[in-house]
């Protein structure tokens, strides 16, 4: 497989060293809003001679390096923006081939950690305790423990983790018991480990007054007390998507698949952390209608945490595998025609993507060249739905579902444990397929990898869903202010949350509309009573956008209230872009900004021109 340069990593490559196994020992003092801890690497050599390595940090203080008893000289090289700085270890003997060392490293981690969200009691729903929580996808494991922070290494982990006795700790990986903590009695240490080899991207910590209730035979939902059963009942389709999971990617290996429900401020949808999914807390519906996320990350099981993007440049490779199969669980569920419809919707949030960046903009590509460039900046819906556009594309032209089922299947058994990039899958793809060549041949692979904007080819979807929807986004579009009086609450009686959220996509795409226009979908459709996240974000969006003053309040505290950045980023920007509304805007971010997400805070203080 092609040696593929990561420039998001500034440690020795995996070429010259590789990291097989981390023990992790750390106390979480919420005081200090700091980890301290020991870091094990087990840590072998790919060439001869080796006398020193390189490892990623970011705002780490390193206080000592030991190998085999003995402290060893190491160097922190000067900070390089978002890479964080390269830490030197020096060998006390040079290591030949395939032979190991294990090097411990002493080291606190930073207050400011990208890592790392430290929420004060008030910020909980239970107001009573402090709570913790990592994100370190794309790049940000560096700022938790020194390590080789690229997904093309795969390590195995354990872990001891001290807290006070009051909060319980999770990892990524299986619990493995308590005990008291020998050094303090109002602490104990949890511990965990990771038999499966994993990126250190997927390495997770959450710290809190967590409780959980059973939901299936192999996973139980976590969460603060407030939040606990209200999840159980939103998540009870779990066993049933991993059950088809398994059936269309193979075994589950993992073990456990629990769920942890984190606080608003949880930047993302969900995240695949091995063993436990972390998923934001806008997922809770009420009506189970967002739980593809959750079909998402149970993919992320076999499409990422065992197949694996070598570098982020090929970041595609994981999501829209993931959306592929997520697509495919939620139409085992629900049908064909809601595969095809979600399908459809997808194409949209591609379409609105590209429309955000401009349409010649490199962020735009499915492969993109990350030199000099944080991953952060360049997230967005594109790896994800130009990526399931390629791939649902090939199942038409290759014979249909089952025949690319098959594929995927074999894909994830060539691929498993293993880092790969686009050449790779493509090889895999032509050799799976030898006998359909000539049609592969016909694939515009060029236009589908490095053109920017829309794919050289749209897929065919079926309308049957989605017809109510255009209809209706139609109407309103096409209507004069004498034909406003034609709309009634009956108008949407019959349409799914799903197809609300598509009719006020559908409205999006056609904005700015008529203030009174606006007014009038209030009165008939109260959209302003809704409390499902999807539809009120398009809602709020919609009425900006319109200039619509009334909705100001209401879209500022959807920003502020959470702050999921597929939300809290377009909302945010489209307040900033009404004047009426501009000033206060910048006002609430400066207020928020010290309460919010590390990386939500940097995001949008970029979006908004502030930072």
């Amino acid at each position: 497989m092609a040696e593929a340069p990561d420039w998001c990593s500034l440690a020795s490559p995996a070429s010259v060293c590789h990291i097989t196994h981390l023990h992790l020992r750390c106390a979480v003092d919420f005081t200090r809003r700091a980890l301290r801890a020991t870091a094990q690497l087990t840590v072998r050599s790919q060439e001869d001679n080796l006398r020193s390595l390189i490892l990623d940090t970011k705002d780490l203080k390193i206080e000592k390096v030991v190998i085999n008893g003995q402290e060893v000289p190491f160097t922190l090289g000067e900070r390089q923006s978002f890479r964080g700085s390269p830490l030197e270890i020096s060998l006390p003997v040079a290591l030949s081939t395939k032979q190991e060392v294990i090097v411990e490293i002493s080291y606190e981690t930073s207050p400011q950690s990208s890592a790392l969200q430290w929420l004060t009691p008030e910020q909980t729903s239970g107001k009573k305790h402090p709570y913790l929580f990592s994100q370190c996808q794309a790049i940000h494991c560096r700022a938790i423990l020194p390590c080789q922070d690229t997904p093309s290494v795969k390590l195995t982990y354990s872990a001891e983790v001290s807290v006070p006795n009051e909060l319980v700790a999770l990892m990524s990986a299986v619990r493995d018991g308590e005990d008291p903590d020998p050094a303090d009695s109002s602490r104990k240490i949890y511990k965990f480990i990771q038999k499966v080899p994993i990126p250190c991207y997927l390495i997770a910590l959450v710290v809190g007054a967590l409780e959980s209730r059973k939901i299936g035979p192999r996973t139980l939902v976590w969460s603060e007390k407030e939040q606990v059963e209200k999840s159980a009942l939103e998540f009870s389709e779990t066993e049933r998507m991993l059950k088809i999971a398994e059936d269309l990617g193979g075994p589950y290996v993992w073990g456990q698949y629990d769920l942890l429900v984190l606080p608003p401020s949880f930047p993302y949808g969900g995240m695949e952390n091995p063993c436990l999914t972390f998923v934001t807390p806008t997922l809770l519906a009420g009506d189970k209608s967002l739980s593809n996320v959750i079909a998402h990350e149970i993919s992320h099981s076999w499409t990422g945490n065992l197949v694996t993007n070598k570098t982020w440049d090929h970041f595609w490779l994981n999501e829209g595998h993931t959306v592929y199969l997520e697509r495919h669980i939620c139409g085992r569920l629900f049908g064909e025609k809601f595969r095809h419809f979600h399908a459809l919707g997808g194409w949209g949030e591609l379409k609105n993507s590209i429309k955000t960046f401009g349409d010649t903009h490199a962020f735009t590509k499915l492969v993109v060249s990350l030199k000099d460039v944080d991953p952060d900046e360049v997230y967005s819906s594109v790896p994800y739905e130009k990526g399931f556009a390629l791939l649902f594309y090939l199942e038409q032209l290759l014979g249909g579902p089952e025949v690319f089922l098959a594929f995927l299947k074999a894909y994830i058994k060539e691929f498993s444990y293993k880092s790969i990039t686009t050449d790779d899958w493509k090889a895999f793809l032509y050799s799976h397929f030898k006998d359909k060549v000539d049609v592969l041949n016909q694939v515009d692979w060029n236009a589908w990898f490095f053109s920017p904007g829309l794919p050289p080819v749209k897929p065919k979807y079926d309308m049957t869903l989605t017809e109510a929807c255009l209809h209706l986004s139609q109407r309103w579009i096409t209507a004069k202010e004498d034909d406003l009086g034609t709309f009634c609450s009956t108008d949407i009686k019959d349409m799914s949350s799903h197809q609300l959220i598509e009719f006020l996509a559908l409205m999006l795409a056609a904005a700015p509309i008529p203030v009174s226009h606006i007014q009038r979908m209030q009165e008939v459709y109260n959209f302003n009573a809704i409390k499902n996240s999807e539809i009120r974000f398009r809602w709020l969006r919609l009425c900006i956008q319109s200039k619509w003053e009334d909705a100001i309040p209401l879209a500022l505290e959807m920003a502020t209230g959470q702050g999921r950045l597929k939300f809290t980023r377009p909302l945010f920007k489209d307040l900033a872009a009404f004047d009426k509304s501009r000033g206060l805007t910048l006002t609430t971010y400066q207020q928020h900004k010290a309460s919010m997400h590390p990386v939500t805070a940097m995001l949008v203080g970029k979006d908004l021109k502030v930072d």
